[in-house]
């Protein structure tokens, strides 16, 4: 079988799973894809010295493997029982990335949140493929299953091509299957205020935890992960951190968008205790987030923060506000432009104020020019970059730092009109009325910012928080929707009294 064809399979049993028709089909579906990713990586890298290490000590790999099985299927019965224990679970396991090696380097993966995934979906698909064929009504898969669909089907199909087919390997089994098995479980939780407030707490407390261990490395000028970083701040005159995170811009990414959820909690907060416990925690994770140095969530922060203002005030003068910030920030660049190490008419020094990525988006900008249509195939841009510029792999390693550019380069016009369409299919599902209820609007504004963040930094569809973030407004919504089914706008007719009204 060609390597292609199974990871194609696990793909679109992912897809199915999003759109399926009944609870039975996305149950197959799940478990199948459950069952399939692990066997596609075993086969991935049965040729390293890792799974080399493991079968030269097949009794301690078969000890580890069964108290994996065994803890897996301890935690897929408490949240068969508890099933609102998932979400907590999944949103606590979120920021934990374990370094293993893995085909001659190092990859950081989320192996406590599949533990949860896998444990979830058996939860969930066990119960459902033993039930009798009737079932109770479910919502279809709208246009947001539908784009997620496709958008993972159609990068696993374009790795067919690609030049660099390990790495697109590696992110739809380790990321776009595992996460879309997400999406699916949690978006169909029944999402209670109670829930909401102990997922936040989950991750205000995550974040305040990671901030005070940014504050220990900050005063020690010490950082116990990321070699990079460690030789990045020793070579230049400021100090970055990076908590547990492998990167201060992933762990920027995280504190403003727990921030921005706890803005929205105190936008709406009506005590007096809370605005003060609010605006000590978000003191504290500022002061996190500013020791990172990371531009790119400060502008997310801002950019969340704007539809924030807007969806609790008004929106034209939260974007006039946004634009004084914009056209302040360009007056400086144009008044002071050393001031940023900035010379507006050098190529190289606009390359060394982005952090080189000017330099990674015109290289993106010309791979999509010699290939448009299909492009050069997912996961190829960090090879593809260095033939096509001669540089060496440092300058590579993390894509095109913008996302659409990345997409474009890698997927041609077909992937970008795919990536094109999901991102509007998740705004109108995440904004549309959720200015009336204070979660949807704090996921609706984190996930925009989030959205920024990818524009300026790499990890969209690859990141867990997009996922979540868009099941739990998924889910909201489909509350909204049917409290509204219930208890209309005034002299509009209920569902039970449109039900029965006469043809």
């Amino acid at each position: 079988m060609d390597a292609p064809v199974p990871l194609i399979l696990v793909a679109l049993l992912a897809a199915a799973a999003l759109v399926a028709p009944t609870a039975r089909s996305r149950a197959a579906a799940m478990l199948a894809a459950l069952a399939i990713a692990p066997v596609i990586l075993v086969f991935h890298i049965s040729d390293s010295d890792q799974f080399r290490a493991l079968t030269d000590r097949p009794s301690l790999a078969a000890a580890a493997g069964a108290v994996a099985v065994v803890l897996v299927l301890a935690l897929a019965l408490a949240i068969h029982r508890w099933p609102s224990l998932l979400p907590v679970l999944a949103v606590g396991a979120v920021p934990f990335r374990v370094p293993i090696a893995l085909g001659g380097t190092t990859a950081n993966l989320l192996v406590p949140l599949y533990g949860v995934v896998a444990a979830g979906v058996l939860a969930y698909a066990v119960p459902r493929l033993k039930a009798s064929e009737s079932e109770p009504p479910r919502r279809d898969a709208g246009a947001l299953e539908w784009a997620l669909a496709v958008f993972v089907a159609l990068y696993a199909i374009q790795a067919s091509y690609s030049i660099d087919f390990d790495r697109a390997l590696e992110n739809v089994v380790f990321f776009y299957v595992p996460f879309a098995l997400l999406f699916v479980l949690v978006s169909r939780i029944a999402w209670t205020p109670r829930l909401t407030a102990a997922c936040l707490g989950v991750l205000v407390a995550l974040a305040l935890v990671f901030a005070g261990i940014g504050f220990v490395e900050y005063a020690t000028r010490h950082l116990f992960l990321n070699p990079k970083v460690i030789a990045s701040n020793q070579l230049q005159d400021y100090f970055r951190v990076n908590s547990l995170f492998f990167d201060p811009n992933i762990y920027g990414r995280f504190l403003a968008i727990v921030m921005l959820l706890v803005v929205a909690w105190l936008l709406w907060a009506r005590r007096a205790r809370d605005v003060v416990v609010g605006a000590i925690v978000l003191a504290v994770l500022w002061g996190g987030l500013v020791l990172t140095l990371s531009q790119s969530s400060f502008a997310a922060l801002l950019i969340g923060l704007t539809v924030l203002g807007g969806m609790r005030w008004s929106a034209k003068k939260a974007i006039a506000l946004a634009g004084a910030f914009l056209v302040l920030g360009a007056a400086f660049v144009l008044v002071a432009p050393s001031a940023v190490r900035l010379d507006l008419g050098s190529s190289k020094s606009a390359n060394s104020a982005t952090s080189g990525r000017y330099d990674l988006v015109s290289g993106g900008v010309g791979l999509f020019a010699d290939r448009p249509v299909q492009g050069w195939g997912t996961g190829s841009f960090p090879r593809q970059y260095r033939r096509a510029e001669h540089v060496s792999a440092e300058r590579a390693t993390s894509a095109s730092h913008t996302i659409p550019i990345t997409v474009a380069a890698e997927q041609g016009v077909i992937g970008l009109a795919a990536y094109v369409a999901l991102l509007v299919c998740a705004l109108w599902r995440l904004l549309r009325g959720a200015s009336s209820v204070p979660a949807r609007a704090g996921v609706a504004a984190a996930f925009v910012a989030l959205l920024a963040h990818t524009m300026m930094y790499a990890a969209f569809l690859e990141d867990p928080l997009s996922w979540t973030l868009l099941a739990v407004g998924t889910a909201l919504a489909a509350a909204a929707g049917r409290r509204r089914a219930i208890v209309p706008p005034e002299g509009e007719p209920t569902a039970r009294e449109r039900a029965v009204a006469p043809a």
